[in-house]
């Protein structure tokens, strides 16, 4: 059956995404014959802006990715902050770009998960992941929520955390606060569940 490749593709201005990713990738790897990577989308703001929002660097172990990239992958995991509850235009843009490969439905069939950073409970951590969906379904992607797989994690009450049932998402607040350890707990998961899954379809 060959090596399962999984592609975790996020953008991230602050960082939080990124931690998302990275723990997502710690729990992909940990299923056999899965290799799981890191991309990051194009940027679209200028330095200056960038510099005006204190944006963190972009991580320099991390490749850009192109959308004919993609091909390469049996399976993936999107990340991204919110802007007004869906995703910031950057990974918007990078999707918009993927319009040759819709053309011949080059993805269809391959499944996909979303993980995601929002301001605060209004900011979208279900309706980032449910409007992105729209993505998916033009590509004729398969989405796979966590459902409540996760457990006893996903009815926590006892402190703020981010996440839902379609995905793993953590609270950035004014960009102070980090992902809690219950958030990355759940994006471990994640990424071992939907490369799990994607093993099985290859298979």
């Amino acid at each position: 059956m060959g090596t399962t490749k999984i592609y975790i593709v996020f953008y991230s201005l602050h960082g939080h995404v990124e931690i998302m990713a990275r723990e997502i990738q710690r729990g992909a790897n940990t299923v056999q014959g899965v290799e799981a990577t890191l991309w990051q989308v194009p940027e679209t703001l200028s330095n200056s802006i960038l510099n005006k929002v204190k944006a963190n660097p972009k991580a320099d172990d991390v490749p850009v990715i192109l959308p004919e990239q993609l091909l390469e992958a049996d399976g993936f995991l999107f990340g991204f902050p919110s802007r007004f509850g869906v995703m910031a235009s950057q990974f918007k843009a990078f999707f918009d770009a993927t319009h040759e490969l819709w053309a011949t439905q080059a993805l269809a069939g391959k499944p996909a998960g979303f993980f995601w950073s929002t301001g605060f409970y209004g900011g979208g951590q279900e309706l980032a992941a449910f409007t992105a969906i729209t993505q998916l379904a033009h590509h004729g992607m398969l989405f796979v929520p966590l459902g409540y797989t996760f457990g006893s994690g996903m009815f926590e009450m006892g402190e703020v955390k981010g996440g839902s049932s379609y995905g793993a998402g953590t609270f950035a607040a004014d960009g102070s606060r980090q992902p809690s350890e219950l958030e990355l707990q759940q994006a471990f998961y994640q990424g071992k569940y939907v490369s799990e899954i994607t093993k099985k379809l290859k298979g």
